[in-house]
């Protein structure tokens, strides 16, 4: 499918990940002459370096906000993959007037006022918390292996995959989702949900997405992995809004 007016689109990646994971669906875009933004957050991927306990769910929010100040970004679709789609939550919480269409692709969903931990049991809490100080000095969450996260059972996928995720900083799970609005914003919303297989971390957000007036859900027969497993179906997908 192909597109006659060029599109803005905005992707934000999830935890764990960089933009790097969007690159083979952001040239499938641009070579239909659409303009596609796949930034980094702070601390992961190509900024790993920046790692540090002062990052927080608001310091990934800001990174996002500020790629749309500085790229004079209007009328963009916005999507969030995975954790992104909390990101992309904040941002459609500040600047709806500049965005068309907000989907979350498998994303976690969070209410205004919770951390990504109040949604955990609490010994689920504790056992991260422990494994975030014994190998991250308290500073992120290790990078799980690659299977675990949707992608191919194979190694060359997971060799490269694996040198590719980087640790997560653990302050995007501790702090707060802050809302001003209800969730989406009155934006146009879709969500799709990957079923093949499944991924068992976003089930609650795939309740709280339900729950939503006017919201579109999707079933998509890929893996939670779909970035980086199936971007050119993405990349058809996004032609559509």
């Amino acid at each position: 499918m192909t597109k006659s007016t060029p599109t803005t689109f905005v992707l934000v990646h999830g935890a764990w990940h960089g933009g790097w994971v969007w690159q083979t669906l952001a040239e499938h875009l641009r070579e239909q002459g659409h303009r596609v933004y796949t930034p980094t957050l702070t601390g992961l991927g190509e900024r790993s370096h920046l790692l540090s306990e002062s990052i927080t769910l608001e310091t990934f929010i800001t990174d996002i906000l500020n790629v749309f100040k500085w790229e004079n970004i209007n009328d963009a679709v916005l999507l969030g993959h995975s954790f992104g789609s909390l990101v992309a939550s904040g941002v459609a919480d500040r600047i709806p007037e500049r965005i068309r269409q907000l989907i979350f692709l498998d994303g976690f969903l969070l209410e205004n006022g919770q951390s990504v931990f109040d949604t955990l049991p609490e010994k689920a809490v504790e056992k991260l918390k422990y494994i975030s100080q014994i190998q991250c000095n308290g500073l992120a969450l290790p990078s799980p292996r690659p299977v675990l996260g949707g992608y191919p059972d194979d190694e060359e996928t997971t060799e490269l995959i694996a040198n590719l995720l980087t640790p997560h900083p653990i302050g995007t799970y501790t702090s707060k989702l802050e809302l001003h609005h209800p969730l989406g914003n009155y934006l146009p919303v879709t969500y799709y949900k990957c079923t093949n297989p499944p991924y068992d971390p976003v089930a609650h957000s795939h309740v709280l997405a339900k729950k939503q007036q006017g919201w579109s859900i999707v079933k998509l027969p890929t893996p939670h992995a779909a970035p980086f497993t199936h971007p050119h179906l993405l990349a058809d997908l996004l032609l559509s809004f």
